[in-house]
Parts: structure tokens; C-alpha cells; sequence
């Protein structure tokens, strides 16, 4: 099973669920509300802008996605508005239990002539309301609704086919999203994504075995993980990171992880090891080690604490015909959440990357 954090305390196996509880709401003001209909509204992060995406109802009620990007200022004539057209946009989609903050990201694409959108994903983020199960959905399939819905927005003012940027699960998400969709990315960029179970897909085939009479019985059940915090650790300005993250939004002990969740995402890591055959070009990017544990060690603040990085090259040669897999020694998970220097060289050889194939 995968080593995702829950905030249980008991070391129970994986196998054993526990009943669905009351959905994670958190403190008055940490939800957002939507914005108005087609109105993009100042963000909590400083100089960016969001937009609420409505979306079809499920059995939580309404959801919705939410859209940011770098705030616009007042037109500046017509030849300023065509070269803002014709700048290639990116769509960044970001991992489990997390949503979009990295906004040193998005001015850096910006700044290299990219037209830069997040998307925080239905109950993720932006996009969590009361009620509503973190995280939760039952096939990764159900993002094609979203994500076809952003596209459709970026295109009105960006028709250029888009740069497709995922992080973990976000990662996997794009890939099996860009196999439905052919032809509508320019390329796909990955960072650490999760494309295979620690270990390897005999792992996951011993872990969907017991996992799937319990996904399909109670799929909101929520498995008995180890709690640890060690990749919140890494990144977050309260501990040994540079960031500041939202409590709710980035919890320290992640989300839990409901059984029909993961059953989604070991059905994704199945497509991924039958090969996609993308023809778009894809960039993934790594960190050099990994370091797993259940207490915490000065290692984790330069290691990737939460996928094994060894699979994850390997299972990325599985994505299409022209795969580019970059390591870079002392990066986190989230190789763009690591220290300046390694985010710099990082950046560096992503966009000499996208200039050359994308």
C-alpha cells in the first residue's frame, strides 16, 4: 500500500477500513465562496486572480473547480492584445491533499512568455465547500470535466494548445487525461508523478486484491495509514521548508484516503504500466533519492519522502514515444518546492526543455 499519510495515530494495516466521518470543514473563512459567474476575483494569493468553474452534482452535492492565474491589468491596445493571444498557455494541475501556492511558478513561466493557469480541482483547495469529502472522487475520468472546462476558458483569450503541467497525482491525472484527449496538449511537463505504487506493480496488484471488495462495499471508507508528516515537514515555512501553506487546504497530516479514492488511482498507475503511446512530447522531472521512514531525519529535507523515484523512471518510460526524464540530486517530491538553487536549475532546464520540443 501506498505510504500516504492519514491523521490516524494507530499503525493498523492498510486493509482495515473505518466508516466515512463528517466531511472536513475546517474554521469559518477557509472555504472560499464562488466567485461571480464568469468574474475572475482578487485570490488569497497576492497579485493572482480566481474563477469559479461550476461543475455537474454528485452525491455530495455541487462542486465546482476554480482557475488561477496571474492578475491582469488594463488593456493596453490592440498590439499588446494579440501578443497576449498568442502566448502559449499552461494549465498546472496540482497533487493529493494540496492545491495551487507556488506563485514563484507561475511569474516564471509568465516571464518566459507563457500564459500560466492553475487549476485547483473539485474539493481540492479553492474549490472545497462544506459538506464535501476532501479529495474525493471514484474515477480520475470525472477530471475530464474540469479540466475540458478550463481549457475551454484559457482558449477564449489563449488558442494555442496548451502545455499540460502535473505534480503526483496531478501528474498521473494529465497523462491519462491527454491519452482520452489526443492531439489537444503541445506537451505534457511532470513533476514526480505518480505512475506506479512504491516497490512495483506487483505491489499494487497485492494491494488491489484487498483493496477491492473493501473500495467497492464502502468506497468512502477511509483506510489506516501510518501517520507521519515528513513531506509537510519538507516544504512548509513552519518547519524545515520555504512555504507558506493554507492548514485546510495543505494539511500537515494530509487528507485520509478513502478505499474507491485509491482504487481510482491504482487503476490509473494499470493504464500507465499497459503503456499510453502518447505522442506528445513529456518532461518529467525527479528527484535523485528517496528516503522513507516512519520518524523524521535531516535526509528528508533534500529526498523525494513520498513516491519511490526509482519506479517512477521507469514506469515513465511507459508514457509515449519521446520522454525526457531529468534527476535532480537534493530535490523534494515537489521539485519546484525545493530550495532556490535546485528550483532555479530546475526552471532553467524545463524551459530550455519546452523551447526545443514544445
Amino acid at each position: 500500500m501506498p505510504s500516504l499519510p492519514s491523521t490516524r495515530d494507530e499503525p493498523d494495516t492498510p486493509d482495515e477500513p473505518r466508516p466515512a466521518q463528517e466531511p472536513l470543514t475546517g474554521p469559518e473563512g477557509d472555504l472560499l465562496e464562488d466567485s461571480p459567474p464568469g468574474v475572475w476575483v482578487p485570490d488569497v494569493l497576492e497579485g493572482f486572480e480566481r474563477l469559479t468553474v461550476p461543475l455537474e452534482v454528485d452525491e455530495e452535492g455541487p462542486n465546482v473547480a476554480t482557475l488561477v492565474r496571474v492578475a491582469r491589468g488594463p488593456a493596453t491596445g490592440e498590439r499588446a492584445a494579440g501578443r497576449l493571444r498568442h502566448r502559449v498557455p499552461v494549465l498546472y494541475v496540482h497533487g493529493w491533499s494540496d492545491y495551487f501556492y507556488n506563485a514563484p511558478l507561475a511569474r516564471l513561466f509568465e516571464e518566459h512568455g507563457y500564459a500560466f493557469h492553475a487549476l485547483d480541482l473539485r474539493k481540492y483547495g479553492r474549490s472545497l465547500r462544506p459538506g464535501q469529502t476532501p479529495g474525493w472522487v471514484q474515477s480520475l475520468q470525472v477530471y475530464d470535466d474540469e479540466i475540458g472546462s478550463a481549457l475551454r476558458l484559457i482558449a477564449g483569450d489563449h488558442p494555442e494548445p496548451p502545455v499540460l503541467m502535473g505534480h503526483s497525482t496531478g501528474g498521473l491525472t494529465l497523462s491519462l487525461w491527454a491519452d482520452r484527449h489526443p492531439g489537444r496538449a503541445r506537451a505534457l511537463v511532470l513533476n514526480s508523478p505518480w505512475l506506479e505504487m512504491q516497490g512495483s506493480a506487483l505491489v499494487r496488484l497485492m494491494a488491489q486484491a484487498v483493496l477491492d471488495p473493501v473500495a467497492r462495499l464502502q468506497p468512502k471508507s477511509f483506510l489506516r495509514l501510518p501517520r507521519v508528516d515528513h513531506y509537510w515537514r519538507s516544504i512548509s515555512d513552519e518547519a524545515e521548508g520555504d512555504w507558506a501553506l493554507h492548514p485546510l487546504w495543505r494539511p500537515r497530516h494530509s487528507f485520509e484516503v478513502p478505499g474507491g479514492w485509491l482504487q481510482a488511482v491504482m487503476a490509473g498507475h494499470a493504464r500507465v504500466a499497459s503503456g499510453l503511446g502518447l505522442a506528445e512530447p513529456v518532461y518529467v522531472m525527479l528527484s535523485d533519492r528517496t528516503v522513507f521512514g516512519t520518524r523524521w531525519s535531516e535526509d528528508m529535507t533534500a529526498a523525494d519522502v513520498v513516491l519511490d523515484v526509482e519506479v517512477l523512471a521507469q514506469r515513465a518510460t511507459r508514457l509515449g514515444r519521446h520522454v525526457t526524464v531529468v534527476r535532480h540530486p537534493g530535490a523534494l517530491h515537489d521539485v519546484m518546492a525545493s530550495v532556490e538553487p535546485i528550483r532555479r536549475t530546475a526552471a532553467r532546464e524545463m524551459f530550455t526543455w519546452l523551447g526545443a520540443y514544445a
